[in-house]
């Protein structure tokens, strides 16, 4: 396909959704999986099924995301702590002067836009990272995290670690967010007040 740069060591699944403008080498994209324009994933980087990779994100060596994972525009991995452009004896570094970091991207988890991800890092399960975040540290399974570097929130309630509202009406899958709920209670008791002053 025109405008595409997608190396013959590419391991594709089924169903896959390429955009333009992208740079794929010597890694595996699972089935189902949709990679926006501008996306650069490195070699032995896996992204597993059913993921949303949104524009201008960068995915490195040694970055290995499960299946249904939404990832934002501009995302950024990194794999190694201490970069250097130079060896000690001034030349060049190739692969033998450093040791790839890992870092893993557990199922069902969120990253909002413009958010860098350390080395050495696992987002859990079902975590929310919100939008311009620093993650130095884990991100616990269920949580919500924001900022730099990115501090704990809050938790996702819910049995299945996924609530939401949706036109004041409880979805089947049960979504719900504790900050809503509060927000919610909040509202009744405000009303609850302006009705026995009208009386």
């Amino acid at each position: 396909m025109k405008y595409l740069c997608v190396a013959d060591d590419v391991k594709l699944g089924k169903n896959v959704k390429l955009a333009k403008f992208i740079n794929l080498y010597g890694c595996t994209i699972g089935d189902g999986t949709k990679i926006g324009a501008f996306v650069e994933v490195q070699k032995n980087a896996k992204v597993g099924r059913n993921c949303k990779v949104s524009s201008h994100t960068f995915i490195c060596e040694g970055v290995t995301i499960e299946d249904n994972v939404f990832v934002g525009h501009g995302v950024t991995f990194i794999n190694d702590t201490y970069p250097r452009a130079t060896s000690p004896k001034g030349r060049l570094q190739t692969e033998a002067d450093w040791k790839v970091e890992p870092t893993l991207v557990r199922n069902g988890a969120s990253i909002g836009s413009n958010s860098t991800i350390l080395s050495h890092v696992t987002i859990g399960e079902n975590a929310i990272v919100g939008a311009g975040s620093v993650v130095t540290r884990d991100v616990p399974p269920h949580a919500i995290v924001a900022g730099n570097p990115a501090r704990i929130l809050r938790k996702i309630k819910g049995k299945d670690g996924w609530r939401s509202e949706v036109g004041g009406k409880k979805k089947k899958d049960g979504l719900w967010l504790e900050a809503r709920e509060r927000k919610g209670k909040r509202r009744s008791e405000v009303r609850g007040l302006r009705q026995k002053k009208k009386k």
